[in-house]
């Protein structure tokens, strides 16, 4: 993979591709994968000295440099009369105009020596399932091959004023002290009717156990009233198993009502994923190194499919066909015009008037329900479990503060995935808004429960007081010693020349699909990814520990 460093501007030979990417971020790079396996040349560019772009794993340091250059700024307003780019041999060439997709950065606290020892997520908290559809393509693409994962230890969801761990098995319910013997009966026997329906979907089970059409249409809280779950495991089976993320309980104000069917998808996604591999100790796992290793792993791919890298190469221009209508080509910041047949831009660009894109594509993403995601990353030296490293936790909607409409997940990593130096820990915070205020309240309010801020300026109002009691230990909360928050907004993939943002949701899912329609858009007849898929035998890329 080539690197165009300071003061050095290869020549790219070919000037000829099926393919040009722009951006080496998730939704580019699996793109990038499957054309290359598909048998189609591809160049694929990103301006930055490293991969991942929005969904880069970076120091600190780096972290904050790109939050700032990619926020608004004023002399964005108007930079005056653009110069007429000069003609090209393919086309009109159409100024690429940056877009700024993140607002409302703020950077608290130092950073603890070493401070290159730590690999903050840009676009986290996000894990994956064992059962991961994305897992699936690593393994069937070959890209397991160069990543490796660890088991997330377990899920804790605040109720109640306290941090208590989600039973997510029947040996797990049997042990949890905080659930009384009739909790106990009724999860275990609601566990067991989705067991049986799963069976059922699957054409293995009796008919009778499968859960009949006119429950799977109804929203999966009335679903879960029926089965007279308490309000407890009904709160933990819609938001720390289903992933819920409005509140459900007041439909008025829930920007998406999750129904039955969608219920019981995403506990067959959690219960398939626990023991599906024997060093997972749980549903759940992250990659060593950070999320960044995800699109590096299937850029190494695709090179050794045939593609070409060049890192610190941004595309300056589109090269427009005005007797074709369609973009054939870039031009690089170095002034070299590309030729290709196809073309995919990160999100960072936008082409402006009066060129829109000639081919618009449907979303390539499903539809949001929000335009945004408040994001917070902290700190720490202690963690929010004594016993645990790498936790997932979730915040329901009203157990902060009444006004809470959406759900908080945080994920807790320690330095057993090398995120962090020993002794410290990294936490990730969102949630999902249309209002970046309103975002940026609520992740002060998770961060006001979980964490002791320098100096105890922990507010006490209506949004905190004294919200957080650990069950697990009479010590105090975590101090935080490093943060950045920020607003990031969300951004479908509406044209051929631009790739989705990171959603907000917890998995890859949603991301996934979205990348298999856009791979099909670009191109119709190939399939994505066809290699055979190895016997998880043969190493699943899941480390002990």
């Amino acid at each position: 993979m080539a690197e165009a460093t300071a003061g050095e501007h290869p020549v790219i030979d070919p000037s000829s591709f099926d393919l040009v990417v722009s951006g080496t971020g998730l939704v580019e790079s699996l793109v990038a994968a499957a054309a290359s396996a598909s048998g189609k040349s591809v160049l694929h560019l990103d301006s930055n000295p490293y991969y991942g772009v929005h969904y880069s794993s970076l120091s600190p340091q780096s972290l904050s440099s790109f939050l700032q250059q990619n926020a608004p700024a004023a002399a964005d307003d108007d930079d005056g009369p653009r110069q007429p780019a000069p003609k090209s041999s393919v086309g009109v060439a159409v100024d690429l105009q940056p877009r700024r997709l993140y607002s409302h950065v703020e950077i608290a606290g130092e950073v603890p020596e070493p401070s290159r020892g730590f690999l903050l997520d840009l676009s986290g908290p996000r894990v994956l399932y064992c059962a991961d559809p994305m897992v699936d393509v690593m393994l069937r693409s070959g890209a397991s091959h160069h990543i490796e994962f660890k088991s997330v230890d377990g899920s804790m969801i605040y109720w109640d004023g306290k941090l208590q761990m989600v039973p997510d098995s029947r040996e797990a319910i049997f042990k949890d002290k905080s659930l009384s013997l009739t909790e106990k009966t009724q999860m275990t026997r609601f566990l067991k009717l989705v067991r049986e329906h799963i069976t059922s979907e699957g054409g293995e089970g009796e008919e009778a156990s499968k859960i009949s059409g006119p429950y799977l249409e109804m929203p999966f809280v009335k679903f879960l009233e029926k089965q007279r779950l308490p309000p407890k495991i009904k709160l933990i089976v819609l938001y720390a198993i289903a992933m819920a993320d409005y509140d459900q309980d007041n439909p008025e104000s829930c920007n998406k009502l999750m129904d039955t069917k969608e219920g019981l998808e995403s506990l067959s996604l959690y219960s398939s994923s626990i023991g599906r591999f024997p060093n997972a100790v749980g549903a759940l796992i992250y990659p060593i190194y950070g999320q960044g290793e995800l699109p590096q792993a299937f850029c190494r791919l695709a090179a050794v499919k045939g593609a070409l890298y060049v890192l610190r190469m941004p595309a300056s221009s589109l090269l427009f066909d005005k007797e074709d209508k369609a973009y054939k080509g870039v031009r690089l910041a170095t002034g070299q015009d590309i030729n290709c047949h196809r073309i995919l831009m990160d999100s960072s660009s936008v082409v402006p008037p009066p060129f829109p894109s000639p081919d618009p594509l449907e979303s390539t993403i499903e539809a949001s329900h929000a335009s945004k995601v408040a994001r917070l990353v902290c700190i720490t030296r202690s963690s929010l479990h004594p016993q645990l490293s790498n936790i997932l936790i979730i915040l329901p909607p009203r157990s902060l503060f009444p006004a809470q409409e959406t759900s908080i997940r945080a994920l807790q990593l320690g330095s057993g995935l090398a995120v962090c130096p020993p002794d410290f820990f990294v936490v990730y915070c969102s949630t999902k808004c249309d209002d970046a205020i309103r975002g940026k309240e609520h992740l002060l309010a998770a961060m006001n429960a979980l964490f002791e801020l320098p100096g105890g300026k922990n507010e006490q109002d209506e949004h905190s007081g004294d919200l957080y009691i650990n069950e697990n230990t009479s010590k105090s909360k975590p101090v935080l010693l490093w943060s950045a928050s920020y607003v990031q907004e969300l951004t479908e993939g509406c044209s051929l020349s631009s790739s989705p943002m990171p959603d907000g949701n917890l998995d890859y899912g949603s991301l996934l699909k979205s990348t298999e329609k856009l791979f099909h858009s670009l191109y119709p007849q190939e399939e994505f990814f066809t290699a055979s898929r190895p016997s998880e035998e043969e190493g699943d890329g899941i480390t002990e520990g």
